[in-house]
């Protein structure tokens, strides 16, 4: 299972975190929009992928713009520091998600 965003081909999406790796990559966080597509909630970069999204600060921030609906992972596994911060700075200026500046 894949999805497009920002013209990367993450892995995902994912109901639950434990089909996350604890690799270096890209995570984005998703939910279900009224239009059957999803909307962007966060997108970040880390070393650990899996234990960053499950001790996230700001999963209340995910639940509060989610409106009710699933939070849903995809992943975009990639081992250097610098493409990783690049893909997370291409996916926010694309889609500008509500939670976590950077």
């Amino acid at each position: 299972m894949t999805i497009t965003i920002a013209g990367y081909q993450f892995e995902g999406t994912y109901n639950y975190t434990w089909y996350l790796r604890d690799q270096s990559g890209v995570y984005v966080i998703l939910t279900p929009n009224s239009s059957g597509n999803y909307s962007v909630l966060d997108a970040g970069e880390s070393g650990k992928v899996k234990t960053r999204v499950e001790n996230h600060d700001r999963e209340p921030c995910w639940k509060r713009n989610s409106n009710g609906r699933a939070i849903r992972y995809a992943v975009y596994y990639v081992s250097g520091e610098w493409q990783r911060k690049a893909i997370e700075q291409k996916v926010r200026q694309t889609y500008n998600p509500p939670c976590g500046d950077r």
